[in-house]
């Protein structure tokens, strides 16, 4: 029997796929175009193969949003299925068009459709899924679902290190001034995500690729809101050592309750470029 209520998120979550299986996750996933070719990510395309065909590629690879469409089929479906209720939890509304197209679509539902802006992306939603998906496996309904979900959105902490500006440079995400610098400086920035709007922030850059993993971690930690339990996600594009020697670190360091390493998706990866690392956490 499936749970009563539903839960869907998008393939930019990042969920390990033992947890998806595990939790009953509904995944839709989001599309990277090269070129004229378009792939579905974890469909079409893995993020290895993604990585490994990103640099070698002469024009700029683009992502697409599911339709509305493509919501309102899984919603139908899920329906027919017997679910009462769904929760949906989509990547931050300021950076995708992807929650709105889910809300769009819950319009035209047999059954009741509530679509929750994670304000977040990677693991940073990945961490909301999975606290709704645990709150319901402990028998919690729709509001102990989005309780435990937006507990974690009010306190995840997720921060990046990318080895080159080039990506977001070419995404038109940054501003002609912070171009410039690069062109002379050639540094490593470190950007975070803001919990409380979903926008990408700057924080302070690096010159040399040790000193941008080493300011990774100390501003995550510094940023980090106090609590007992340590969530965590090690993320990278294509730099697993890297991800691995920073896990190592903060085992040593602060003893987690819970921490993995995941590769990136590729609808991220477009505008991060490859060996970005990321840590991507909070404490409960």
């Amino acid at each position: 029997m499936p749970h009563k209520i539903a839960l869907i998120t998008d393939s930019t979550c990042d969920i390990p796929a033992t947890w998806r299986e595990q939790y009953e996750i509904t995944v839709i996933p989001m599309t990277v175009i090269f070129g004229d070719q378009q792939y579905l990510e974890g469909v079409d395309i893995s993020p290895e193969e993604f990585y490994q065909r990103l640099p070698q590629e002469k024009e700029r690879a683009s992502t697409s949003q599911p339709a509305p469409q493509v919501f309102l089929e899984v919603y139908r479906r899920l329906a027919e299925a017997g679910v009462e209720q769904i929760l949906t939890i989509t990547l931050s509304a300021a950076m995708s068009g992807t929650y709105q197209s889910a809300r769009q679509a819950a319009q035209d539902v047999p059954v009741p459709v509530h679509v929750m802006d994670s304000r977040s992306n990677s693991m940073g939603l990945g961490w909301q899924v999975i606290a709704a998906a645990r709150a319901r496996e402990q028998g919690g309904g729709l509001p102990e679902m989005l309780a435990a979900a937006e507990f974690v959105r009010d306190r995840i902490t997720y921060y990046i290190t990318l080895d080159t500006i080039d990506y977001l440079s070419k995404g038109g995400r940054i501003s002609e001034a912070v171009r410039f610098l690069n062109s002379f400086l050639h540094i490593k920035p470190l950007i975070y995500v803001k919990r409380d709007t979903g926008t990408v922030g700057a924080s302070i850059p690096a010159r040399s690729r040790k000193a941008a993993l080493d300011g990774l971690y100390k501003e995550f930690f510094r940023n980090l809101p106090a609590g007992k339990n340590l969530h965590l996600t090690v993320l990278h594009n294509a730099a697993l050592p890297e991800a691995e020697e920073l896990a190592e670190r903060v085992r040593q360091e602060y003893t987690p309750q819970e921490m993995f390493i995941s590769i990136v998706s590729p609808v991220l990866g477009v505008h991060t470029g490859p060996r970005a690392v990321a840590l991507c956490g909070y404490m409960d």
